[in-house]
């Protein structure tokens, strides 16, 4: 019969383990080498790549969310302030 404190060491180890697993493999990969350029040539801005425009696209889509969510809570304070006033003023 396997005690609480091993079923809860084995639960932490295993849920510490899957939370270092991102971490672990970022740390695996090399990082690109970069491309020697020459002095002499100018580099030109790139244009956004599509990882960079799908990051805007999220980052858009979600201040978009927060506004909603921002905008519905304000109607529900409105409505709760005005049944409010409406119960006081019977």
């Amino acid at each position: 019969m396997i005690s609480r404190i091993v079923r809860l060491s084995l639960a932490s180890l295993i849920s510490v383990a899957i939370g270092i697993t991102p971490i672990s493999v970022m740390a695996a990969d090399p990082a690109p080498a970069p491309a020697a350029v020459p002095a002499a040539a100018p580099v030109a801005a790139p244009a956004a790549t599509p990882a960079e425009k799908s990051v805007d696209k999220k980052a858009k889509k979600k201040a978009k969310k927060e506004k909603k969510a921002e905008k519905k809570s304000k109607k529900k304070s409105k409505k709760k302030s005005k049944l409010a006033t409406d119960a006081a003023a019977q």
